[in-house]
């Protein structure tokens, strides 16, 4: 394998608090030397002039559709939508057709993420049977497999004693439960957030309620089992009230937040576009400040981005029809980057949470750029300006509320252990 330097690159590795400018050494797949002017050969030079330099993004929430519905995403473009965003690691849902609640079916993921993904693959497998909420699955065999996590995201256990079980097996193997919380009786027929603009649009409205009041039973269950619970897409302000008191009692929780409950307000529904239909709904401006506050003094662990692709004919429909979700894994680091240009949050914290901490949530390896480490990183020219556009996404959907968005800045080389996986030019 070749020896890489880049150089003079600005070194964000929120692990140890480094940020700097210095060159940076890869061979045999993992970082062997960092400093200032490193001297000695290398078999290959990227000049960085100044671009930032990270350890690899991890998405611990992505929908990559394959088995089943690979028309609207599969495997390998999956992870080409990843790599291009700058993630080198995403953890996929279990909402594939068959479901992913066996371990034949986690093996078959992972097979197929080693023949065709350019980013790392990690598993997360259903809680329940066929996703309905109402069996357990077979954790300890899912765990054997490679699950990293356990999830019904997309559907919802609506049944507190299977929520119970659920944790308290994952509990007993060592992972965390990833919990979609939404009570269905109350979103009833909703499709957005409940409130003036969904009365404006005529549209059935989803109460913030919804969230809040399982979140707060999950994280009592929580209390309860002594369980590892992860809240998914926290979209809420009360929500992440909620959480914060938790955390202060010691319920062992930890939360995300997506780029897009971030960046969007439920005012984006005025113009009946479905790619602003999501679950949970785009909240209040009021939220949406609540929920930067909590990712800022941590109550909100990290961002996640709920890649949740669709084909165009599936969302080309009246906004009652189209189905939830959109894709992230390309616009993520650009929205939270707004914020770093608007001094909302720190480049090392941004990162921090796009990174280190997901890869803590899950134990997974990387989110560092200590020496010995894998050289999963993404090079990121934090500058430039650039238009979303359909045919520039890797994905095989484009259903983005982003699509003719300008963002400033945004990856533009990705690593994998050590192999450069994406180059902006070549794209």
């Amino acid at each position: 394998m070749s020896h890489i330097r880049i150089k003079g690159a600005r070194l964000l590795d929120p692990s140890t608090g480094l940020d700097e400018v210095q060159d940076l050494d890869i061979e045999d797949g993992k970082i062997v030397k960092k400093g200032r002017d490193l001297s000695g050969s290398a078999d290959e030079w990227v000049e960085a002039d100044g671009k930032w330099l990270v350890p690899g993004l991890i998405d611990i929430h992505t929908h990559l559709r394959e088995p089943g519905f690979e028309y609207k995403e599969d495997i390998a473009s999956g992870a080409r939508s990843a790599v291009q965003g700058g993630y080198t690691t995403v953890c996929c849902m279990a909402n594939t057709d068959p479901v992913n609640d066996s371990p034949a079916i986690t093996e078959f993921i992972y097979r197929r993420a080693k023949e065709t993904a350019l980013a790392r693959v990690h598993v997360i497998a259903a809680a329940t049977q066929g996703l309905r909420g109402e069996i357990m699955s077979e954790i300890a065999g899912l765990a054997g497999a490679g699950a990293v996590a356990f999830s019904d995201d997309g559907e919802v256990i609506m049944d507190a004693g299977v929520m119970r079980r659920v944790l308290e097996y994952a509990s007993g193997v060592g992972r965390p439960v990833i919990a979609h919380c939404e009570d269905l009786n109350l979103r009833g027929p909703g499709v957005v957030h409940e409130g003036a603009h969904a009365t404006c649009c005529g549209l059935a409205g989803s109460p913030a309620e919804a969230e809040t009041i399982m979140v707060a039973r999950d994280l009592e269950l929580a209390r309860l089992t002594g369980a590892h619970l992860h809240i998914a897409h926290v979209s809420a302000g009360r929500s992440v009230e909620l959480i914060r008191d938790a955390k202060a009692a010691g319920v062992r929780v930890t939360a995300e937040v997506t780029p897009h409950h971030l960046y969007l307000t439920d005012e984006a529904i005025r113009g009946y576009n479905t790619h602003t239909k999501m679950a949970p709904p785009l909240r209040t401006a009021q939220d949406r400040e609540l929920l930067w506050e909590g990712l800022i003094d941590g109550t909100l662990d990290c961002v996640a981005t709920d890649h949740a692709p669709h084909a165009d004919y599936e969302k080309d429909v009246e906004f009652d029809s189209a189905p939830f979700g959109i894709v992230g894994l390309e616009t993520a680091l650009p929205v939270v980057l707004s914020a770093v240009h608007a001094e909302r949050i720190s480049a090392l914290q941004a990162i921090m949470r796009m990174s280190t901490t997901p890869a803590k949530i899950l134990g997974l390896p990387g989110g560092t750029l200590d020496l010995g480490a894998p050289a999963d990183l993404a090079l990121i020219d934090p500058n430039t300006v650039w238009k979303v556009q359909a045919r520039g996404l890797a994905s095989r959907s484009k259903n983005s509320p982003f699509l003719d968005h300008e963002f400033q800045g945004r990856t533009v080389e990705t690593y994998v252990g050590g192999q450069r996986v994406y180059k902006l030019e070549e794209a």
